[in-house]
């Protein structure tokens, strides 16, 4: 009797252990016009989330475009707490229609699409420069969400001093794939991981062409995470994703399950379908506002490579690349001295505050 109420006591000590550790709270200041806010809000008729971050909401607003697409990224900003962007910029991580806080179970999947979310970007837009008196704003694209808005920026440049990507995706071709390969393969060799070398071969098709074709997407980045190239450098995917998730403060206990459903659901709508087969050096080959790419030199999730080669091809009136010493996928967060010491210049360069 008193081993069965310890089986069933345990787990709910734990549970209880978790929602204690899930405040839901998230970073506050002390400056007089600060501000600090997490909120739900409609947008199109669909829930949309958002945490803002400033010291001074005077600060030009630059809008954080959630990777995945369907992943919220406010919970690195709370993983990594060296990262102060908000000392320059009104930071706005938008968590779109039904994902992250957003998340709802009777979500409208079939709702999910490129031209909604795009939508939902240019009203998300408005809502800023009104609300805190802007004629324009900066706008990030982070790894899956630089899809979004490098479409939107392309649409609607009048509304934005810059377009920022980081971790840009360029392409899904045989290309990207290859350099993820050749990466993978350098590493495990260099380690003598026979393991995962014969994983990585299982993973792949070798083409005629002699390039590489990744069968299956998610064994393949799972694979990156354990050469050191994924999410975060030198991190496993548990490591770099799913503990800070656990961990996290800035949700409730619900809102980190919400979390969870809700990047599985975007696997399955309509959107997830419309970003696929996708090569922007041959669809977007100009932009009308500046436009500048930052990425980690270990990145091969996007390989930094294709991004720097992007840069140098498009055309617009401001380009940069930046690539940042001692990051993988996520540099702002990485290392924030170098990422941030980048966007200051390109804040500089772009607007007048």
């Amino acid at each position: 009797m008193v081993i069965a109420v310890c089986v069933l006591a345990v787990p709910l000590i734990l549970l209880a252990a978790w929602a204690l550790m899930s405040p839901g709270k998230i970073r506050t200041y002390t400056e007089p016009d600060s501000i600090s806010e997490k909120s739900v809000m409609d947008i199109n008729g669909a829930p949309n989330g958002f945490f803002i971050n400033s010291r001074n909401r005077n600060n030009p607003v630059l809008l954080l475009v959630s990777s995945g697409p369907g992943t919220d990224d406010y919970v690195f900003t709370d993983k990594y707490k060296d990262m102060h962007l908000e000392d320059d910029f009104t930071v706005v991580y938008w968590d779109y229609r039904y994902m992250g806080i957003a998340y709802n179970s009777n979500a409208d999947i079939s709702g999910i699409t490129l031209n909604n979310l795009l939508n939902d970007t240019e009203a998300v837009t408005e809502y800023l420069k009104e609300r805190f008196n802007k004629d324009k704003i900066f706008i990030m694209g982070f790894s899956g969400g630089s899809k979004i808005a490098l479409m939107e920026v392309q649409r609607h440049p009048e509304n934005y001093y810059a377009y920022i990507g980081m971790a840009q995706c360029v392409t899904d071709s045989e290309e990207n794939d290859t350099l993820m390969y050749d990466f993978m393969k350098d590493v495990f060799t260099r380690r003598c991981d026979n393991r995962n070398l014969k994983k990585l071969e299982d993973a792949v098709t070798h083409l005629d062409s002699g390039n590489i074709k990744c069968n299956d997407w998610y064994v393949y980045v799972n694979l990156l995470h354990e050469a050191g190239g994924g999410t975060i450098l030198n991190k496993s995917e548990f490591e770099g994703i799913t503990w800070p998730i656990i961990t996290a403060k800035c949700y409730t206990l619900s809102e980190k399950i919400g979390y969870v459903k809700g990047m599985k659901m975007y696997r399955k709508t309509p959107l997830a379908e419309e970003l696929d087969n996708f090569d922007y050096s041959e669809t977007i080959t100009e932009l009308e506002v500046p436009i500048f790419f930052i990425s980690g030199e270990y990145d091969y999730n996007c390989p930094w490579e294709l991004v720097q080669d992007y840069c140098e091809e498009i055309k617009a009136p401001k380009k940069k690349f930046y690539k940042i010493r001692n990051a993988a996928h996520s540099p702002l967060w990485e290392n924030p001295e170098d990422t941030c010491r980048a966007l200051r210049e390109i804040k500089e360069n772009t607007c007048n505050g």
